[in-house]
């Protein structure tokens, strides 16, 4: 007898999954527990294993593209020669496959929106919603006025000088013929012809999102609208910190400036319990965790995923230093575990790596904070009356202001920069 294999649901907020990899083919006998198919979902590569003997008969969803989640991807028989045709009609021809295949759609044709005085307007007219608008960009080139005597168009044409490159001299930056005297070099910019640019301004095209792209940007978007955010800021004089990293280095100890900012914020949860919190926007309650679980935020292919180290306050800084470099490293293959990215009580996004001074990030629910943290940079300060070079690293926590009041938030903060300031604390 027939059956279908359909889009399993691998993560709590997958609502739809592109097949990586079928690894079997179509006349292979199957048995449970094989490995099937490898699913891309909203936050990693899952491998799927078949659940129930049969022969594979038919591919519904190809290898690129995607389905929702039930929707059927392949078919299943009990006889490798069963006649499956009949079963086949029973399925809705919207879910064999032509669904949706994340490749770049060629360029969509842009309209020129009507004049705005062609069309009767009433006395108020309602936006519409953000998903309704359409985007009429220009996609002509404006005409190019350039302001020159009728005597320095001529002789820059016989010359094939470009007069757009001609800084004038005249009245309002006209170009006339002294402009292009040989005699005076610093009046030109740039002789010879240039390559007009052969793409009309205004053109753009639109490209489908990744699964994970657009679970990021749905979360993103809801909580920037529900959540009220209070943003503090904090400088921290990372000297010290500097200092303590390379002792370790020379002892061949190498663990990384992040490594230290998620001891120190663990240590600070600890002391600040009420920070290690949450928000329940279904029920309106506050979720207190009860141990310390860091999301660190990585960079992957199409997105972004928060490993989580969990009870880092019960973890040293070479104990966390490893567990980290482990998990980003599985996160960019696509190859972590549901529960080393569901949860969290607190999240760190470090962009100090790519030469940031500092930047607000946006919490990620149901966690109710989440620590931007800036690159170390080199200052001066003054001690005991002398200017002295120094080090600073600013930290912005953002926190959820139904759960964590600016004061409480601040001594939090004021927490993390202590232990920051005086790294060896963290070494026992």
């Amino acid at each position: 007898m027939p059956f279908t294999v359909t889009m399993p649901k691998l993560s709590p907020t997958m609502q739809e999954g592109t097949i990586a990899k079928w690894h079997k083919k179509v006349g292979d006998k199957v048995e449970a527990g094989d490995l099937l198919v490898e699913v891309s979902t909203d936050k990693a590569t899952v491998e799927y294993n078949a659940l129930d003997d049969g022969f594979l008969r038919k591919i519904i969803i190809a290898e690129g593209s995607s389905a929702n989640i039930n929707d059927p991807i392949a078919i299943f028989s009990a006889k490798p020669d069963e006649n499956i045709d009949a079963y086949l009609q029973q399925i809705s021809p919207k879910k064999e496959t032509e669904t949706k295949k994340e490749t770049l759609p060629s360029k969509k044709e842009i309209t020129p929106a009507p004049s705005a005085t062609s069309i009767p307007q009433p006395a108020f007219t309602p936006a519409p919603p953000l998903e309704n608008y359409e985007f009429p960009f220009p996609t002509h080139a404006a005409e190019e006025r350039i302001s020159a005597s009728p005597l320095a168009k001529k002789l820059a044409k016989e010359k094939g000088i470009d007069l757009s490159t001609v800084k004038g001299s005249g009245p309002q930056g006209r170009v006339t013929s002294r402009d292009l005297n040989l005699g005076a070099p610093d009046q030109i910019v740039t002789f010879g012809r240039r390559e007009k640019p052969t793409i009309a301004p205004g053109t753009f095209e639109e490209i489908s999102p990744s699964p994970m792209r657009r679970v990021i940007a749905e979360r993103l978007q809801q909580a920037k609208q529900s959540i009220p955010h209070i943003y503090l800021q904090q400088e921290v004089n990372a000297s010290a910190l500097v200092s303590v990293r390379e002792q370790l280095k020379g002892g061949n100890l190498k663990v990384s400036i992040n490594d230290f900012i998620i001891k120190a914020s663990a240590f600070s949860l600890k002391e600040h319990p009420n920070c290690n919190s949450g928000f329940n926007s279904a029920s309106q309650s506050i979720i207190l965790f009860k141990t310390i679980d860091i999301s660190v935020a990585v960079t992957v292919e199409g997105g972004l995923i928060t490993p989580i180290v969990r009870h880092a306050d019960y973890k040293n800084l070479g104990e966390i230093s490893l567990e980290v470099k482990d998990l980003a490293a599985r996160a960019k293959l696509n190859k972590l575990k549901p529960e080393e990215y569901q949860g969290g009580s607190f999240t760190i996004s470090n962009l100090g790596m790519f030469g940031i001074s500092a930047f607000s990030a946006i919490i990620n629910p149901p966690q109710a904070a989440i620590l931007a943290v800036g690159g170390i940079e080199d200052c001066v300060r003054m001690k005991n009356g002398n200017v002295e070079p120094s080090k600073k690293m600013t930290l912005t926590l953002s926190a959820d202001h139904r759960v964590i009041d600016g004061a409480e938030a601040a001594q939090f903060l004021k927490s993390i920069q202590k232990y920051l300031e005086n790294p060896s604390l963290l070494l026992l």
